[in-house]
């Protein structure tokens, strides 16, 4: 079972290391020791309670889709020329960049601060460990 360091998970939470002691001591996280003696969580149940205290705005297109990827966010940037543009948005704490067309913002309406939604459909995902961290 992979272990996650206290100061570490309250990182991947986004949240202090005061509040994941908290959590311990009220019984919302069990914690246990590694073999420097150190707190450590264990990795699945953090990634539980992540999903579960996850927050991202709700779609509000109501549109129907197979991509299960869907995240809503507000446009911050749009670097436009004459053909193409990048699009950014920032969902929660994720930033997605987009290039499409400079023809699709403008179909789009997309401006600085309006709320889009990225959706991915995509049938390559790499998955990335921390160096060092793959076999632990």
């Amino acid at each position: 079972m992979s272990q996650i360091r206290i100061k570490d998970a309250a990182s991947f939470l986004g949240v202090s290391d005061d509040t994941v002691r908290r959590w311990i001591d009220n019984g919302l996280l069990e914690s246990t020791k590694d073999a420097s003696g150190r707190s450590v969580v264990d990795g699945l149940t953090l990634a539980h309670l992540a999903r579960r205290n996850a927050v991202l705005p709700a779609d509000p297109s109501e549109i129907g889709r197979s991509a299960r990827n869907h995240l809503v966010g507000l446009v911050t940037e749009i670097t436009m020329d004459k053909v193409m543009a990048q699009v950014e948005l920032q969902c929660g704490p994720h930033r997605i960049v987009s290039l499409m067309s400079s023809e699709a913002v403008r179909d789009l309406g997309l401006e600085l601060g309006s709320v889009a939604i990225a959706v991915v459909k995509a049938t390559t995902v790499i998955i990335e460990t921390p160096a060092g961290k793959a076999h632990e």
